[in-house]
């Protein structure tokens, strides 16, 4: 019985995976839990039409580095590294997230246009 227990997480976690998505995009019955990472509510978008599982907005960069940063390209290692510290600072919302998301497929929805150089996928790499 345990070689089956052990078979059926081992499959459950081979499914779970960590999407990056833009908000504004439809949702989809493979998204799993969708979880809002911005610190700003996106414009325009009504909360029945994101359904949203949750916010965790505490877990966005701070105002200060979002404005430094303003998603230039040649500025993306260093804004990584200053996010990654902040995230530090808030590590039990961290691994609160981390225990939420842990064995699930999850949507981390932002509303940046630029997804490679967005702070969703720094929060994705640090969840994996």
């Amino acid at each position: 019985m345990a070689a089956r227990q052990k078979a059926a997480k081992k499959k459950r976690a081979a499914k779970a995976a960590i999407h990056v998505k833009r908000a504004y995009d439809d949702p989809s019955s493979d998204d799993g839990l969708r979880i809002l990472i911005d610190r700003l509510w996106p414009r325009g978008l009504s909360k029945s039409k994101l359904k949203l599982d949750a916010w965790v907005k505490h877990l966005a960069p701070s105002n200060e580095l979002r404005k430094w940063y303003q998603h230039d390209p040649e500025k993306f290692s260093e804004f990584r590294k200053r996010y990654v510290a902040e995230l530090k600072v808030q590590g039990a919302g961290l691994n609160e997230l981390r225990a939420t998301v842990k064995g699930q497929t999850v949507t981390l929805l932002t509303a940046t246009k630029e997804l490679d150089l967005s702070h969703a996928t720094v929060l994705r790499d640090l969840l994996r």
